[in-house]
């Protein structure tokens, strides 16, 4: 029997879903505040650092497809659970971790995990609910999911002040332990009694090892020489690997990749500024706490606490510029939207010769969540407008794993295009001196990708009114969803 918005039966799937892919999200963001006090007890590289924040997003990107499709097919509540199982076991073997290779390794089983569990989160609700109380439902996880990832750097910055990196872990068990009693006791089963199709795993295969190839190459070269033979034989696997999981994309029944939209100008635009956007703001939130830690001298707390102004202009503001987009159309929403952004990036640059928060830092991240606001909510809703609608939850799952993607391959190339690299980071004058080339770098990303939509984004004829209202924030981690009947 579907289940009603405001029983307490619904109300309890809520929590066990938000709670779950919450876990997800905050680990997504909250490793980026400990990643100073993470180097200085393992004496770790900053290439040993960035596979820290790459293992997880390497393997939640290539994974999350073949997530959720495993839900679809074996039962949805079901996979959620093995992946919050397997999601909060990975967090204590990181919480233990003896050393930096061991905590990369675990990070990587971490994401393997997330992969399972986030898809099906949205996916329950949307099988869970009647019709009519849908809406609500999914408004309310995606509301509370973004709370969850906003208090990401806050807490972690209080967890490393007060205890050690290793509690930003151990706090997913007891999270974990009632999100899986929650699963087990009050979340119904369902499943896809129609989904014949195969799982693509060779997809899936093909895309991690193009993704760990092109991943590594960006990192090591830099470190051990763009000649050395290890570098350009996993560079080659990687680029080999990509090319040929286009062609199973292309030949395959149920691709996880489904090539075909790519034909669809306004899909094909939209996602290219994803991956522009996301790729600079994935780089840059990954240097910003080291830049505050390192060079002006911030505590883990007052780092987390830089970044709340962006947090609550993205809450404020975000549903309102997804209205503002479907009276007028996304086009120059998407056009000033990243220039905005790449402005606010550029003015971060000022951090490297003023280390007051009030006059130097905080400007540029207010600019920059300006930006966010004004390009987010039109860009998921043109990336979902621009497929045909029994594709909309393809095209939400796509668009999502393009902004992971973009985010993964910028932490691993942005610092080596800034001259950042070993021990750099322990050393404040050159760690700056490569941060400030960072963001601008970043920013003329961003101007490229407003560029980009000036030229390749159209508005639609006519806007249907009774359209739904965007979401408010882009990247939803989410499996492809059957459309509503």
């Amino acid at each position: 029997m579907p289940l009603r918005f405001g029983s307490s039966a619904g109300r309890w799937v809520i929590t066990g879903t938000v709670l779950g892919s919450g876990m997800a999200a905050i680990d997504a963001t909250v490793v980026g505040i400990a990643l100073p006090s993470i180097g200085r007890q393992f004496h770790a590289s900053f290439g040993a650092l960035q596979w820290v924040v790459i293992g997880y997003t390497l393997t939640l990107a290539s994974l999350l497809l073949i997530g959720g499709s495993l839900g679809d097919r074996y039962g949805r509540r079901r996979v959620f659970a093995i992946g919050v199982i397997w999601f909060t076991v990975a967090s204590a073997a990181c919480a233990t971790a003896p050393g930096i290779t061991g905590l990369v390794v675990t990070r990587l089983l971490q994401g393997a995990g997330a992969a399972m569990l986030t898809p099906g989160s949205l996916a329950i609700l949307q099988a869970s609910f009647d019709p009519s109380d849908r809406g609500r439902a999914i408004g309310a996880w995606s509301g509370l999911g973004g709370v969850a990832t906003a208090v990401g750097p806050l807490l972690g910055g209080y967890l490393v002040a007060a205890a050690s990196w290793r509690w930003i872990f151990f706090i997913n068990l007891p999270i974990g332990a009632f999100v899986l009693f929650v699963s087990i006791r009050h979340i119904p089963e369902s499943r896809d009694e129609m989904s014949m199709s195969r799982l693509d795993l060779a997809g899936s295969v093909l895309v991690t090892a193009a993704l760990a190839g092109i991943t590594f190459a960006c990192v090591e070269g830099p470190i051990r020489g763009w000649g050395n033979p290890a570098v350009l034989a996993i560079l080659l696997t990687g680029t080999v690997a990509g090319l040929t999981f286009l062609v199973v994309e292309r030949r395959s029944e149920s691709p996880i990749l489904p090539l075909e939209m790519f034909r669809s100008r306004q899909f094909a635009i939209t996602n290219v500024v994803t991956f522009i956007v996301y790729g600079a703001l994935g780089g840059t939130l990954f240097l910003l706490p080291i830049q505050l830690q390192v060079v002006d001298q911030d505590t883990p707390l007052e780092s987390g606490l830089a970044l709340m102004p962006l947090t609550l202009i993205m809450l404020l503001l975000s549903a309102r510029s997804g209205r503002l987009a479907s009276r007028i159309g996304p086009r120059l929403q998407m056009s000033v939207g990243p220039i905005v952004i790449g402005t606010g990036l550029a003015l971060l640059a000022r951090t490297t010769t003023d280390t007051s928060y009030a006059s130097g830092t905080l400007p540029a991240i207010i600019v920059f969540g300006l930006g966010l606001a004004i390009t987010v909510a039109p860009l998921t809703a043109t990336a979902l407008a621009a497929a045909p609608l029994e594709r909309a939850g393809v095209a939400s799952a796509v668009n999502n794993d393009v902004a992971r993607t973009g985010g993964l391959l910028a932490v691993a190339l942005l610092p080596a295009l800034a001259g950042i690299s070993h021990q750099s980071y322990l050393r404040p004058d050159e760690f700056s001196s490569g941060f400030r080339t960072a963001v601008l770098i970043a920013g003329a990303w961003c101007l490229v990708g407003g560029f980009v939509s000036a030229i390749g984004i159209r508005n639609p004829a006519r806007l249907a009114p009774s359209a739904p209202e965007p979401c408010s924030h882009c990247a939803l981690d989410a499996t492809p969803l059957a459309p509503s009947t």
